[in-house]
């Protein structure tokens, strides 16, 4: 059983870290598993925490497919700019700003698929100042800061990653439907997946991070897994536009090992559509969706700051899920 080898490689040291992995595929549980670790709430440390079903984790950069979902939601009901609007024309207030030729040629697409153009550093550690998304937290005009960076590309045509670009795509869902981002999922998207129990964090100018301060419990992030798995149809109900879904994981960018990505989804190498896309988070954590294998894997770990942490939740896929799924226990 995946369980069994799941617990045999955890106790052996294997999975160091992992606080708790849910696999469902054919629209049944595989496997479920929690175990016992140090945890944190968008930084601030828990202790020693004994996650289980109904335990809210963070969900760090996941956090951004999820936005990138709700997005999609508000752009079907004409609530929020179309892709090729303006981006720094939705933000009239910085006109000063938007007297920058270049600056202007920066589009709303090219925010959710981190193309900006701007200098943008998150490869420091986020407990560095200097790195871009905490000095963004920061900042008395988070906005401002993030529209505000040096233009050190043409708009569109280089990748960075930038949790800037997702608090810009969470301001315009709070600025096109007169709710916070977290109100609106929970009323769009949360609640016709009886999602009744999360927690977004705000930051200290009391503004939901839609980067990375979502916290689900496993069975509600995998509930989107599927969500997504089904084209955004939750049994009669289509939460998410289907064109939306198609539209985010068209690839926009070739990165390194050859994964690609869409609008905040991470794509896999090959595939049209991708044979896979995920959401990836700091420490861990993970949301992939296989069509191909009608397979939705949640993980959450505990790895937090730590260059390799992406190597538990590829392992726990590649060298347990996929073989279970092709060659059946006996």
């Amino acid at each position: 059983m995946l369980e069994t080898k799941l617990e045999i490689a955890y106790r052996s040291g294997e999975l160091r870290g992992l606080h708790s992995a849910l696999v469902i595929h054919n629209g049944e549980i595989l496997a479920e598993k929690h175990f016992p670790g140090a945890d944190e709430r968008w930084g601030r440390p828990l202790g020693k925490v004994q996650p289980d079903a109904a335990s809210l984790h963070d969900l760090r950069s996941v956090t951004k497919s999820i936005t990138g979902l709700i997005y999609g939601i508000a752009l079907s009901e004409g609530l929020v700019p179309k892709l090729d609007e303006s981006l720094i024309a939705q933000f009239p207030a910085y006109a000063d700003l938007a007297s920058n030729p270049q600056r202007r040629k920066i589009l709303v697409r090219h925010a959710l698929s981190l193309k900006m153009g701007t200098e943008w550093n998150e490869e420091l550690p986020y407990s560095d100042p200097r790195n871009s998304e905490i000095a963004m937290e920061m900042a008395a005009d988070r906005y401002r800061f993030v529209l505000d960076r040096p233009m050190v590309n043409e708009p569109g045509e280089w990748w960075t990653y930038n949790g800037g670009a997702t608090a810009v795509i969470g301001h315009l869902v709070t600025k096109g439907t007169g709710n916070s981002v977290d109100d609106y999922a929970r009323e769009k998207l949360f609640a016709p997946l009886r999602i009744k129990t999360f927690e977004w964090v705000r930051g200290s100018d009391g503004v939901p991070s839609a980067a990375s301060g979502l916290r689900l419990n496993v069975h509600d992030l995998a509930k989107i897994g599927s969500l997504v798995l089904n084209k955004g149809k939750w049994g009669d109900k289509q939460v998410v536009p289907a064109d939306w879904l198609d539209a985010s994981f068209t690839p926009h960018a070739n990165l390194q090992d050859g994964i690609r990505y869409g609008l905040f989804w991470w794509l896999a190498p090959e595939g049209t559509p991708p044979h896979w896309v995920a959401g990836f988070g700091n420490g861990g954590q993970r949301l992939m969706v296989s069509p191909t294998n009608q397979l939705v894997v949640a993980v959450f770990a505990g790895n937090y700051n730590q260059p390799d942490a992406w190597k538990l939740p590829v392992g726990i896929i590649t060298r347990f899920v996929l073989p279970a799924i092709r060659q059946p226990d006996d």
